[in-house]
């Protein structure tokens, strides 16, 4: 055994990304509009802008329970 201490080797966000290119499938997210679920990708420009800007929150279950609804 060697006297040196092996030292993790971290990658950056970057290169994991560029590692694993070929496996990576584009996720579709959708949102309810109107009473029903479009995706997010078929909105004009100013309507994605808006989708961007929502705020997200988590509420507590109304019961008394520890849930988080969101």
């Amino acid at each position: 055994m060697s006297d040196q201490e092996v030292k993790p080797v971290y990658k950056t966000d970057e290169q994991l990304l560029a590692e694993h290119a070929e496996e990576r499938t584009k996720c579709t997210v959708y949102t309810r509009v109107m009473g029903y679920h479009r995706p997010v990708e078929t909105f004009n420009a100013g309507k994605q802008g808006e989708f961007e800007e929502r705020a997200h929150f988590e509420e507590p279950c109304g019961c008394g329970c520890d849930a988080i609804l969101k």
